[in-house]
């Protein structure tokens, strides 16, 4: 469903989230997260599962909310949110990694999947902004 709110500025249609393929690669990204979490040791590594756990739902929860803002600069907002909460949870894919929490095989996944939801969201974001992408260079002429 959507719907059109006005309340200043550029007007933005709101979306159902669960139709945005951004948030179906994050909400699945999440889930991954939280099945890899309940490995870690119980008694260590608090913090970091949390910090884990807290930065892939925050991508997105941020894309849901931004969904139902009342303008496209609010959305894009949001989407900026999420894409900030993206490049926190590949440093703490790092830092897991680093702690040998996860194989190489599992960091590299999570790694192209945090990326591939990252590229997603900034579209998206370039998208709501009514943004086009930069014109191809000229060919060479050698």
């Amino acid at each position: 469903m959507t719907r059109t709110r006005r309340s200043g500025g550029t007007s933005h249609h709101m979306q159902d989230f669960h139709n945005i393929r951004a948030w179906r690669a994050a909400h699945s990204l999440a889930i991954k997260i939280e099945q890899l979490v309940k490995r870690f040791p119980k008694s260590e590594y608090g913090r970091l599962r949390n910090q884990l756990l807290k930065s892939a739902e925050s991508i997105a929860d941020n894309i849901a909310e931004g969904a139902a803002a009342s303008t496209n600069a609010e959305f894009a907002r949001f989407l900026d949110m999420s894409i900030k909460s993206s490049s926190e949870l590949e440093n703490q894919i790092e830092r897991s990694h680093g702690y040998g929490l996860i194989r190489d095989d599992e960091r590299a996944e999570l790694i192209n999947a945090v990326c591939d939801v990252r590229k997603m969201t900034w579209g998206l974001r370039k998208s709501v902004l009514g943004q086009k992408p930069p014109p191809p260079p000229p060919p060479d002429d050698e």
